[in-house]
């Protein structure tokens, strides 16, 4: 098991943190990025959860969460579920953008650059898709834009 620290947020709150070495994060920072694209939300949920409680990088955690809510958005999709889609975007939304304050663009193992703005575009798309039909399941999952190194 390992050690449990403190990390203080942006907001003064206190965060949960398991350090995890570099590789470590960045193992499981590329199998949940992988399950996400193969459609597989609810397992890129938890293949990303070490990987945003591993670091202490208050703008790696910020864009982690993001895109973790991002895929527990999906897992609710998959139940049929648009309260929770919405209520997960929503949050995604909001952590991605405290991660965009200080760049749009994200390093991940593959060398290549996550795109945080269209990340958020599609987000917001898919929350007024929600708020214009709030029954109805929205736009499929956003796609993960990539920029080369």
């Amino acid at each position: 098991m390992s050690a449990r620290s403190i990390v203080i947020g942006w907001d003064g709150r206190a965060k949960a943190y398991r350090p995890l070495p570099d590789s470590d994060r960045a193992t499981a920072l590329a199998a949940g990025l992988a399950a996400y694209e193969q459609g597989d939300f609810f397992e890129a949920h938890e293949l990303l959860e070490p990987a945003w409680m591993g670091t202490d990088d208050l703008i790696e955690r910020a864009w982690l969460q993001g895109l973790i809510k991002v895929a527990a958005a999906y897992v609710h999709a998959v139940r049929g579920n648009p309260r929770g889609i919405a209520r997960n975007l929503e949050g995604a939304r909001s952590r991605l953008a405290e991660a965009a304050a200080s760049g749009t663009q994200v390093a991940i193992p593959d060398g290549s650059r996550l795109d945080l703005a269209d990340l958020i575009a599609a987000v917001d798309l898919r929350l007024v898709e929600l708020a214009d039909h709030p029954s109805e399941t929205p736009l499929g999952p956003p796609r993960l834009r990539r920029i080369a190194g």
